[in-house]
């Protein structure tokens, strides 16, 4: 049984849940958590997740990305 969680609800986001929430593309993501101090990135093994609050909270404090 799979739960439908609106993206907005979700705590932590996949790469492919982030391109759909914010429009950014996927080679900008990439290049964006793999700094070692990027403060929304989870990273669970190899898989990496973005931490929604804390990138709305860097997005909206962003000039430009």
């Amino acid at each position: 049984m799979g739960y439908d969680v609106p993206l907005w609800h979700k705590t932590n986001l996949s790469i492919e849940e982030a391109i759909a929430y914010t429009g950014i593309g996927i080679g900008k993501l990439y290049e964006m958590t793999s700094s070692e101090g990027c403060p929304f990135v989870l990273w669970i093994g190899t898989r990496r997740l973005i931490k929604r609050e804390a990138f709305d909270d860097y997005i909206a404090k962003s000039y430009s990305i």
